[in-house]
């Protein structure tokens, strides 16, 4: 098998001849990091928008390399180059949102333009472009079909934080529920038209990408769960599975209050299954490996940034053990490969699995 097809069968709840093998998301760091061990030149760690092309052209076909050395099955692709600078430190993406950049990784939202229902009246969102998808269209040229293409799309709830403000969004679904509606069914309608050009571009698996939980727990309740997040993200997930794509569902933190609701979602898969907030493997497994592919688990917090190669190899072990069986399950880690991970630790994550992940077929 290649690995579009190990990924696509795990996702169908089947068994491929291995365990496949996926990178969530990773960061400028951990590629240069990883790639220092497959080619020399490579540009200085810093934020993806401040390299020149040349660097920005070096670093993405690393990216590929790595892909294409430890035999990674699918890669990961979003937007870039839809965001412009406001000033050194800030950029502001096509909604408005203002973003500081960060030398940790991903860059936080500080600035929210729809921070009222009266701003929201004479708001204006953007049209979704081509030109935002360059990096799968790199990927599906890259690749030709031998590697599964992943979207990570922002689902109702990050979107509409980013645009309201967190505070301001959920005293909102106490206050003023139809402003929060109204601001969700906005962000739908972006993404379902995002949609239709991701599948033109080649797309295989969406990845709806809406963390709504903490360690201890989701942000909200399972019913404003319900009522303000699952119902627009649901709308999502049946057109993508209509035009033939696999959804899988991505959250950090404790989903257990939220697991019989996305089940019944439809979701192909769940991901990053962050064990530190009580996603266990094994028990996630038992509870609904039959029902949607599991996708994560390997530790990013502690393990990959301060352990050892040969306790990245055990724990390897360990989730194809407590995962694998029956097929449904593609390893990853806990989240992103993120400025703080260990670059031999993770050689040593690709390298496990190929070695141990085999089926007895």
């Amino acid at each position: 098998m290649n690995g579009k097809q190990r990924i696509l069968t795990a996702l169908e709840l089947k068994i491929p001849d291995c365990v496949p093998l996926y990178i969530h998301g990773i960061n400028e760091a951990p590629i240069i990091g990883i790639g220092k061990q497959l080619r020399e030149g490579l540009p200085k760690v810093q934020d993806f928008r401040l390299m020149n092309e040349q660097d920005k052209l070096l670093l993405m076909e690393t990216l590929f390399m790595i892909h294409e050395y430890f035999d990674i099955d699918g890669i990961t692709t979003f937007e870039i180059g839809h965001e412009t600078f406001v000033d050194d430190s800030h950029v502001m993406d096509g909604f408005g949102v203002i973003y500081e950049l960060s030398e940790y990784g991903i860059p936080v939202p500080v600035g929210h333009p729809v921070n009222s229902p009266e701003v929201f009246k004479s708001y204006t969102p953007p049209i979704p472009k081509l030109a935002d998808l360059g990096l799968l269209q790199l990927a599906v040229n890259q690749f030709k079909g031998q590697k599964a293409t992943f979207w990570l799309m922002r689902g109702s709830f990050v979107r509409s934080w980013r645009l309201i403000g967190m505070t301001n969004l959920l005293m909102s679904m106490i206050t003023n529920p139809d402003f929060v509606h109204a601001v969700a069914q906005m962000t739908l309608e972006y993404n379902l038209a995002q949609l239709d050009l991701l599948v033109e571009a080649g797309l295989d698996v969406l990845v709806i990408e809406d963390d709504i939980a903490m360690t201890q727990g989701p942000l909200i309740s399972p019913e404003q769960f319900k009522i303000f997040v699952n119902f627009y993200n649901r709308q999502l997930v049946d057109k993508a599975h209509e035009k033939g794509l696999k959804v899988v569902r991505h959250s950090d933190g404790n989903l257990w209050p939220l697991m019989d609701t996305l089940l019944q979602t439809g979701y192909d898969g769940l991901n990053p299954l962050e064990p530190q907030a009580g996603m266990d493997l094994k028990k996630v497994k038992e509870y609904c490996g039959d029902k949607l592919c599991l996708l994560g688990n390997i530790d990013c917090v502690d393990l990959l940034p301060f352990g050892t190669s040969q306790e990245v190899e055990q724990a390897v072990m360990q989730a194809i053990q407590d995962a694998g069986k029956g097929g449904g399950y593609i390893l990853c880690s806990s989240n992103s490969l993120h400025p703080g991970v260990a670059p031999e630790n993770c050689i040593a994550m690709f390298e496990a699995t190929r070695k141990y992940g085999a089926y007895q077929l």
